[in-house]
């Protein structure tokens, strides 16, 4: 591994669990273009070995990820003046988070978010694209009306009203409560709890499995998931657009109580 692989990868367990890791803790494993890029070559590098049946998502350093990334070198010399734009806004969201998401969702073997620490709006996008999410109870999750909106889906719809109306973190214990979270361990025990899981999966059929996966992938799709994910996407970009006071990208007049939540949590780490 080198310093410059923003997520790296590795298998276990006779090469039956590839784990994906986050490798940018400098950055609090910030999700750039180029970090999502290289998690899908690394998701696709498992797809197709014939040997894995599980892939585990975890992220490396004092947590999960904070996030989109807006000030490491990944994103300098961005054009935040053409961000301000719709047109530039939807096709950036769209390459960055939808398009990459949206696969993720359908990635034909079961999948495991491993979430420590601080898992912040993109980073709960991410990982609301796996399957399944086992986390430590030091873990704290921030979400928002997010491009890929999959609250309502996973926790119900007053539940996600009441939460996004308050504009606050979800600890590790209230995410399990309302079915968010899976399974949650002491920080010290959380690797082993989610290994041990996933070996008692790789046991399982893998074409069972996956069909299985689709089904109930299936399922949502008739209720409604996918369309409602590009509606609300297309809605965002305009929302975002509309309220727009400057031509700055992370400066909407909606974010900034939750930028100072952000920072706020940043500055314990």
């Amino acid at each position: 591994m080198t310093d410059e692989q923003r997520v790296k990868y590795e298998t276990t367990h006779d090469g039956m669990i590839a784990v994906v890791s986050l490798n940018r803790p400098r950055y609090r494993n910030a999700l750039s273009l180029q970090t999502m890029k290289e998690l899908d070559s690394a998701f696709q590098q498992a797809v197709d070995d014939d040997t894995v049946r599980v892939i585990v998502l975890k992220g490396e350093g004092t947590g999960f990820s904070a996030g989109h990334d807006l000030g490491s070198p990944d994103v300098a010399g961005r054009d935040r003046e053409a961000m301000s734009r719709t047109d530039a806004m939807y096709e950036r969201t769209w390459e960055t988070d939808m398009d990459h998401y949206l696969r993720f969702r359908s990635i034909p073997k079961p999948t495991i978010a491993q979430v420590h620490g601080h898992c912040i709006f993109a980073a709960f996008m991410l990982a609301s694209s796996m399957d399944l999410i086992f986390a430590a109870d030091d873990a704290q999750f921030l979400a928002t009306d997010l491009e890929y909106f999959t609250m309502p889906w996973d926790l119900g719809v007053r539940r996600t009203k009441e939460i996004l109306y308050e504009n606050r973190f979800l600890t590790a214990l209230e995410a399990k409560d309302m079915g968010y979270v899976q399974r949650t361990f002491p920080l010290d025990e959380l690797e082993a709890g989610v290994l041990d899981y996933a070996k008692r999966v790789c046991e399982q059929e893998p074409f069972k499995l996956r069909i299985m996966k689709m089904s109930i992938n299936q399922m949502q799709d008739m209720q409604g998931f996918t369309p409602h994910m590009l509606a609300h996407h297309s809605a965002w970009v305009v929302s975002r657009s509309a309220t727009r006071a400057t031509n700055t990208v992370d400066q909407e007049p909606g974010r900034r109580r939750t930028h100072s939540i952000v920072e706020a949590a940043k500055a314990k780490l």
